[in-house]
């Protein structure tokens, strides 16, 4: 048995001693009685034996009570139920021995029907108050029944032998119905335990519950509900909960503003039905609960769970979806959602008079920033463009940034388009003062590409475009200002397109061809190198010029495969011409990084057999300045196989002497604009003077370009320290079949008044 039920079994069996001992007192005086009426010693000595066996039981009751043992404590308790069988056992055989006295010795009626009655009743007694304890009921029954039985037996005549075998049944009887009452109290304890123990559970479960609960009667009353809902609803004014219509409280809660009203209507509904679901409520002080209703059997259970910091998680991931993470700007997509929205608001509401416009804002040379100052310096200058564009711009606009150095401002609504051009001026001056990044200071401009349209029927996706042909054509025409589009623009973006398409086909079918500009070394008048220019003769539109249709390759991500056609073909035609002239060729920032130049010369050089020596590369300051990494370590690469790199057009870029001192170029080419007006103007005269000497200090050769007079050639040669020059005076460039021709009548010996004759 376990010691749970052992020890409440061994509690029942000392339980209410005072009606214990009254009973017992109360036969006594019984017992005295009959003693009396018989005037039996015998019986005087029982009297007193019920009357000192129940106050031993009296105190032996109150010793286990002051015991106090545990509910488990088995061993304590069969201890105790042996000093219950014991003290319980002689006051049983008392009454076995009054009704034995009685019967068979004093043989007085009226003390034989006094004993059996009350012995017979405490017999009942015994399995009311000792069923528990099978073995004490058995030893007691016995104690009483088996003197009660001999007395009958001892009378001799058969109704008193048939009455005393009926008590043997009767004392199965007695067993049984104390095992049954024993069940019942078993079971009675282990409900008691088991309701305990669920309500202990329950307890537990409710009070850590990380949600607010509430359960429902039928009739909609608050029968259950935890601490935390408590506290939740008393923090909006609704206190004790508890047994009150929650209907009712919720509806006032709504009327009144507490609670979001279509909400509380919904939850009333779902409630009022009977009907399971969920609701999101919204608090104030930005707490969110979603309600879970669960309905059973008329009985609704409220879950009131706080995903506060769920809904703010999902929100910050929603914001970072659809915002810059740097500028905390709207980002491409949603910039496209709302303009796209607003759009399509203006088209279905038919409103023509409302006009829109779209910017889109470049910062120039964004990239000279982030490769010169560091990406932390580019971040800074982004964060810094954003504020001061929010700043320049109404609050009603919808500022955005497209990516990189992009960002796009869309006016839902501007009275006309000189608006937008004021508002593009405004832009424009926010950008008048300086930025400090970091204790550095820097100054930077925008362009801006801008368009406008009362037409309903264009879409965002058109005012993009539009507005990017508008920035590109601002940046075409010097940078740090705005350009409103216009419908020239749309036919040359068309024309751009076709042209697209077509150098994409020309370069398939092999339509390009080379022409190559002598550099003529002023001293001999001999042509020591030829730059190789490529040419494209469009079968419709005639020449393109180099100045179109480069940049459309760049655009395009072609100019990488045709610096290798250059290469490989110039290398080839250069093989073919007479003496040591070497063949230049002009290489981009794009071709750094978009090919394996060094490998792409390397085939070009062996398929030709042409000298390492005889071939030189020209870069910009620009390609340098973007790829300087790869550029340096390029260059190197090839100069150290004794390929000369020459720096083409210097003085147009950043003219910074780090990189003539940094690279290994054994040629420097004066951009043409230092040229132009050295026959007329001093200024010019002197300052390429200078920049020809600083060459030549650096131990470079020093090329002149765009000499196209005489009278410029004269000052160049008697004047200036340039050793090289190029330009239309001595040849336009030529085709491939007429360069060789040219070399050989120029480098040929001959007299030097012949020398002075100009070609092309």
């Amino acid at each position: 048995m376990p010691a749970l039920d052992y020890v409440s079994i061994i509690r029942s069996v000392h339980g209410d001693r005072r009606s214990m001992l009254a009973g017992v007192l109360a036969t006594a005086i019984i017992a005295g009685l009959t003693a009396q009426h018989a005037n039996s010693a015998a019986l005087v000595l029982v009297t007193l034996a019920f009357v000192v066996l129940g106050l031993v039981r009296y105190a032996d009751i109150g010793a286990f009570w002051r015991a106090a043992i545990d509910s488990d404590d088995a061993q304590a308790a069969q201890y105790w139920e042996h000093r219950a069988v014991v003290s319980g056992g002689l006051l049983a055989l008392a009454y076995g021995s009054w009704c034995f006295v009685a019967m068979v010795i004093v043989r007085d009626p009226f003390a034989e029907l006094a004993s059996a009655s009350v012995s017979i009743a405490v017999m009942v007694r015994i399995c009311a108050r000792n069923f528990g304890l099978d073995r004490l009921v058995t030893i007691q029954m016995l104690l009483i029944i088996v003197p009660l039985t001999a007395g009958y037996a001892l009378h001799g005549d058969l109704y008193h032998i048939a009455l005393a075998a009926l008590l043997g049944a009767m004392l199965a009887g007695f067993r049984k119905l104390a095992a049954d009452i024993r069940a019942l109290l078993l079971s009675a304890v282990h409900g008691r335990v088991e309701a305990t123990r669920l309500a202990a559970e329950l307890d537990m479960a409710m009070a850590t519950l990380e949600h607010g609960l509430c359960m429902l009667d039928e009739a909609g009353i608050v029968s259950v509900v935890n601490e935390r809902a408590a506290r939740s609803f008393a923090a909006l004014g609704a206190r004790d909960l508890l047994g009150r219509p929650f209907a009712a409280t919720l509806a006032a809660m709504g009327e009144d503003g507490r609670l979001p009203r279509t909400a509380v209507d919904r939850l009333l509904d779902m409630i009022g039905r009977r009907q399971s679901g969920k609701v999101l409520l919204s608090l104030p002080g930005g707490l969110y609960y979603e309600v879970t209703v669960s309905v059973r059997q008329e009985r609704c259970v409220l879950l009131f769970e706080d995903i506060s910091a769920r809904v703010d998680t999902e929100e910050r991931i929603a914001f970072m979806a659809r915002h810059d993470a740097l500028t905390g700007l709207p980002n491409r997509s949603y910039f496209g959602e709302l303009a796209t929205e607003d759009l399509a608001g203006r088209q279905n509401a038919n409103d023509g008079s409302r006009t829109v416009a779209l910017m889109i804002v470049d910062i120039d040379d964004f990239k000279h920033v982030n490769d010169t100052s560091g990406h932390i310096a580019g971040d800074q200058l982004l964060t810094q463009v954003a504020q001061r564009l929010r700043a320049a711009t109404p609050a009603e606009t919808i500022l955005a940034r497209l990516g990189g150095d992009e960002f796009v401002v869309y006016c839902r609504s501007i009275p006309d388009p000189a608006a937008a051009n004021r508002q593009a001026g405004a832009v424009l001056e926010a950008f008048g003062a300086p930025f400090l990044l970091d204790g550095m200071t820097l100054n930077a401009n925008v362009s801006i590409g801008l368009v406008t349209s009362a037409n309903i029927e264009e879409g965002l996706e058109e005012l993009m475009t539009k507005a990017d042909l508008a920035l590109y054509s601002a940046k075409s025409d010097g940078k740090a200002r705005s350009q409103i589009f216009h419908a020239q623009m749309d036919i040359d973006y068309h024309y751009r397109q076709r042209l697209k398409a077509d150098l994409r086909e020309a370069l398939r079918h092999g339509q390009l061809t080379l022409a190559f500009q002598p550099l003529v070394d002023i001293g001999t008048r001999r042509i020591v190198s030829c730059e190789a220019l490529t040419r494209w003769n469009h079968p419709e539109l005639g020449l393109v010029a180099p100045s179109t249709f480069i940049p459309l390759a760049e655009e395009m991500g072609l100019i990488s495969e045709i610096t290798e056609w250059v290469v490989s073909t110039a290398t080839s035609q250069c093989s073919q011409w007479p003496g040591v002239v070497s063949v230049a060729v002009n290489i981009s920032a794009r071709d750094f990084r978009g090919m394996d130049l060094e490998a792409v010369i390397g085939r070009s050089l062996a398929r030709s057999g042409l000298d390492p020596a005889r071939l030189e590369i020209e870069v910009t300051e620009t390609a340098v300045i973007e790829e300087h990494e790869i550029a340096k370590r390029l260059l190197t690469a090839l100069a150290a196989k004794g390929i000369a790199i020459a720096l083409d057009d210097f003085g147009t870029g950043y003219s910074s002497l780090s990189y003539l001192h940094a690279l290994p170029f054994t040629k420097l080419k004066i951009d043409r604009s230092f040229v132009a007006d050295i026959a007329s103007n001093e200024k010019s005269k002197r300052l390429l003077t200078n920049v020809a000497r600083l060459g030549r200090d650096l131990d470079l050769i020093v090329v002149a370009e765009g000499v196209e007079t005489e009278a410029q050639l004269n000052v160049v040669l008697e004047q200036t320290q340039v050793q090289q020059v190029q330009g239309y005076f001595f040849s336009r460039p030529l085709p491939a079949r007429d360069i060789a021709e040219l070399i050989g009548r120029l480098n040929a010996p001959r007299r030097m008044g012949r020398a002075n004759r100009r070609h092309g």
